[in-house]
């Protein structure tokens, strides 16, 4: 079975950075798409960034700027690099993986951003 496995996040102030790992367990180019999403309490689900197994990249108009998504493709892993972080960032982040036939996600890794 595919697995996804993040890591990072946490707590951090405005202004600040925070990075997220997701390890995939295997190639990360075998999926059509790797891309983070977010959802805080109450609101619906939100696609952050995602880059494609052709490197193409899309960022949602709140990250473009201060988040960058990237690739180590030797490890299998997938960052969202976070900076200049908002309040507003504060949510739980999903890394997921996509095929023609199927959706992976990760287990989620808490955000948090304080004023």
């Amino acid at each position: 079975q595919v697995r996804l496995v993040q890591s990072g996040g946490g707590s951090e102030r405005a202004g600040g950075s925070l990075s997220l790992s997701c390890v995939a367990s295997r190639s990360t180019y075998s999926f059509d798409a790797i891309a983070w999403y977010r959802q805080a309490p109450g609101k619906e689900r939100e696609l952050v960034a995602s880059l494609s197994s052709g490197d193409e990249i899309y960022y949602a108009d709140s990250a473009k700027g201060r988040f960058t998504i990237s690739r180590d493709a030797a490890k299998n892993t997938v960052y969202l690099q976070m900076n200049n972080l908002e309040p507003e960032d504060t949510a739980v982040y999903y890394c997921t993986a996509s095929t023609r036939w199927d959706d992976f996600w990760g287990q989620g890794t808490q955000v948090t951003v304080s004023s």
